[in-house]
């Protein structure tokens, strides 16, 4: 089996853009290498992004700001060049982690490629719908439409159980296999040195437990549980702090009702780090990790946190708390703020659990990205092999005839623009000559108006001139106004004939110019009208 595989892997966010959809497709690019394969990186363009830090190559295709909204740059992913530069790249399978934008960018090129296409379903979208759109209706369309993205795919993977199960409750009825997503630090805990430094500045007394949360800062994390939970603990006496990690449309929303509760004091809001290693930092300065969203499909950030040993607070029955045993690699909790004071009221009283929590937590559901990546590499051999012996069904649904005319109107449309820049090279070139042959024949035309000037001079009367002149020698001083003014009569004769013949040359180059710049825009207006 050929291992040297190239893969495009295809999402709608990326650095500079971070959160845990674009960290899983770094970490897959990443790791994808060590394999010995070759990952390409397709996704939208984001202002500032620097891809030369990347051991692999980056197509980005256009993109919209739409951050205020939703808080990322909306792709559009259909531009010519993308589909070109895609197929240039000799891709044998399309992984694609997300099931809008990049699936339907995906589903355009795959026919022209003849590779088979992979999803990883990583977010409960019907969540995402119900937010976005308010009437039911048009909710249910939504989701037909993306379970038939989805159902197009050759192969679906999700990243947990439950994820598994909301691809259900949306309507997917196809096949799927779990695979879980990894994470980037490594089994263990950072120096004591390095985390005294991290929270300098900040009041986190050594003998009170510290809360930690990491990821962005949304309602639908479950965080109104945790402030909730936090303030029963405060008002009980009971000491504690809070450091939260991120950024997100809610923050600010989160950081006000923090304050309305009382809890500035104790609650910490921190910008959101990008460098990995200071995140460690905090995962080991933490006593528990408060994760209590039923949103997240895998909830990465509580395998970050058993990687620094440090245990989760989860509500029971979510995915992120799959793996996890109640009491013994975590806590698991009902999804409200009585249940998780109650946790955490027992908890404060007994520290050394939190940290036989975490140690188990680290043996237990740690799984690192090396891990992860080998066993979907190693997928991919066996995706690539049922797709080239016919083992998937073929795709002739409406849609599929719709994204195959999509590709196909790429094509053309590339193809046009290749003319495009033929026919403005042609005409280009077309103007160069036409410059270089006039510059050449005002030349040729300036030398004849000279000779036609000189004409009437032949040689026997410029030779008796010269006798004239020559045997007038002696009489040079008595006779040089009456020279001068010979010679000043001639001289302006021929500054006349220049000036004359100049002028008609500056016009007829005027003409032909005009007459050339009409051409070409009656050229190009009818390019236009044939290709675009």
């Amino acid at each position: 089996m050929d291992t040297n595989r190239h893969i495009c892997l295809i999402n709608d966010s990326f650095p500079p853009a971070i959160d845990g959809v674009a960290n899983a497709v770094t970490n897959y690019a990443k790791n994808i290498v060590k394999e010995g394969g070759k990952p390409t990186v397709v996704t939208p363009f984001y202002p500032k992004a620097n891809d030369a830090v990347f051991p692999f190559p980056v197509i980005r295709y256009p993109s919209v700001d739409v951050t205020k909204l939703v808080g990322y740059r909306a792709g559009l992913p259909f531009a010519p060049e993308v589909a070109a530069k895609m197929e240039q790249s000799c891709f044998d399978l399309i992984h694609s982690h997300c099931p809008i934008t990049s699936t339907m960018l995906a589903r355009a090129v795959r026919n022209r490629l003849d590779v088979p296409l992979v999803l990883t379903y990583h977010t409960k979208f019907d969540i995402d719908i119900a937010n976005a759109i308010r009437f039911k209706a048009l909710q249910d369309e939504a989701a037909r439409l993306l379970v038939e993205n989805i159902s197009a795919c050759d192969e679906v993977w999700t990243v947990s159980n439950g994820a598994g199960e909301n691809l259900r409750k949306l309507g997917y009825k196809g096949d799927y296999l779990v695979m879980p997503n990894g994470v980037e630090f490594p089994r263990g805990r950072v120096s004591d040195e390095e985390v005294h430094a991290a929270a300098e500045g900040y009041d986190l007394p050594e003998s009170v437990p510290v809360f930690l949360f990491v990821g962005r800062m949304m309602w639908y994390k479950g965080i109104r549980i945790t402030l909730d939970a936090l303030k029963m603990l405060s008002d009980e006496g009971t000491d504690f702090r809070m450091v939260f990690v991120g950024g997100g449309t809610d923050k600010a929303e989160i950081i006000a009702y923090t304050e309305s509760l009382g809890l500035g004091g104790k609650v910490f809001f921190i910008e959101p780090i990008h460098d990995r290693d200071r995140i460690r930092v905090w995962y080991c300065r933490a006593d528990l990790f408060l994760f209590p969203s039923t949103f997240d499909t895998n909830g990465l950030v509580v395998r970050e946190a058993a990687a620094c040993a440090l245990g989760s607070v989860l509500v029971a029955g979510s995915c992120a708390a799959e793996d996890v045993t109640d009491g013994v690699n975590g806590f698991l909790i009902e999804e409200n703020a009585a249940s998780m004071a109650e946790c955490l009221r027992t908890l404060c009283a007994a520290p050394e659990k939190m940290r036989e929590i975490g140690a188990n937590a680290q043996r237990d559901i740690y799984i690192s990205w090396e891990t992860a990546v080998h066993r979907a590499y190693e997928r991919y051999g066996i995706v690539i092999d049922n797709y080239r012996a016919g083992k998937y069904p073929k795709h002739e649904t409406p849609g599929d005839e719709l994204f195959r005319g999509i590709g196909q109107l790429m094509d053309l449309i590339g193809t046009g623009e290749s003319r495009r820049q033929a026919f403005q090279k042609h005409i280009a070139d077309v103007l160069e000559e036409r410059r270089v042959m006039a510059g050449a024949q005002r030349e040729t035309e300036q030398k004849n108006a000279l000779t036609d000037w000189f004409h009437p001079f032949d040689s026997d009367l410029t030779n008796a001139v010269l006798q004239t002149m020559q045997s007038s020698w002696n009489e040079w001083r008595s006779g040089v106004e009456a020279d001068t003014g010979r010679w000043k009569t001639g001289l302006d004769q021929f500054k006349n004939g220049l000036d004359t013949e100049w002028k008609r040359q500056l016009a007829e180059g005027k003409r032909r110019g005009e007459e050339l710049k009409q051409n070409i825009e009656d050229g190009l207006e009818e390019f236009y009208d044939i290709f675009l």
